[in-house]
């Protein structure tokens, strides 16, 4: 017997039925994807060439003449203007923050003592004597409110909710459809335009190595290094060692005529250390 219960699977939600695309959706689809691709596959491969030549540009021309300009900005504005603020504007801000404390507290008070002194009594006054005019005025208006109203109402509110009814929603419901399916066209184009841009990029790039860089290359491995290992061998190291040979010609002809002019250099007397020399050094015990 089974003692432990089985987990029991949360129930399966009913599958959703699709609902057929219409016969409108369907016949808009197909053509204008056809036009928006044929229109998009142009502007995807100048946008995919633009795009290359400004990242190459950003990369290595505005990166590089942003940060000059961003050391030369920090070294014009940004230093001198904290400096301003560190040891101008900070000791404003204190000394109008000390008269502030000190002289507009007493202003204050005076403010609240002439609202609750005169201004408020003058106002309870005028409430007292303006009552029934106002309840009038108030009447009067409401009256218009109510008139103007209905006459909006009328007037404006229920044709304008007819022709939204029954003309502008049916015809922005098939623009919608049309709008959608445009734009859906265009993210499809847009989408296989890149595909292309992309295929063409590879082909373009492997006529460029088939053309340019396997030629050069083979000529640099078949023919410039042999060139240049022969000229290395036969002209450059005889070369080299001639003139190393004449400057040791030189040298020694320099040090003949230095000896046939001045004689032979004055070597150094011996210095008497007093120390014995070959083998038999002095030790400790001796």
């Amino acid at each position: 017997m089974d003692m432990q219960k089985r987990p029991r699977r949360p129930p399966q939600p009913p599958p959703q039925a699709q609902h057929p695309e219409g016969c409108l959706v369907v016949a808009i689809r197909i053509p204008v994807r056809i036009f928006v691709f044929l229109v998009v596959l142009p502007v995807r491969l100048l946008w995919d060439a633009f795009a290359a030549a400004a990242r190459f540009l950003w990369r290595y021309v505005l990166a590089p003449l942003g940060r000059a300009i961003g050391l030369i900005l920090h070294a014009l504005l940004v230093v001198p203007l904290i400096w301003l603020y560190r040891y101008l504007l900070t000791p404003l801000g204190h000394a109008l923050r000390w008269l502030c404390a000190r002289v507009f507290p007493p202003a204050g008070r005076a403010l609240v003592w002439f609202y609750a002194r005169v201004l408020t009594p003058i106002g309870h006054a005028l409430v007292l004597l303006l009552t029934p005019a106002v309840k009038a005025v108030a009447w009067a208006l409401h009256m218009l409110g109510t008139a103007l109203y209905w006459t909006a109402r009328v007037l404006l509110v229920v044709p304008a909710l007819t022709l939204w009814r029954w003309i502008l929603a049916p015809a922005g419901r098939v623009l919608g459809i049309v709008l959608t399916e445009i734009g859906e066209a265009l993210g499809h184009a847009w989408r296989a335009a890149g595909h292309v841009a992309r295929a063409v990029g590879r082909v373009l790039g492997t006529l460029f190595r088939w053309i340019f860089l396997e030629p050069a290359r083979w000529v640099y491995r078949t023919v410039l290094t042999p060139v240049g290992h022969v000229v290395r061998d036969l002209v450059l190291h005889p070369a080299a060692e001639a003139a190393r040979a004449i400057g040791r010609a030189v040298r020694q002809a320099r040090a003949d005529l230095r000896r046939a002019l001045f004689g032979e250099p004055r070597r150094p007397a011996p210095v008497d250390r007093r120390e014995p020399r070959g083998r038999d050094t002095r030790t400790l015990d001796g």
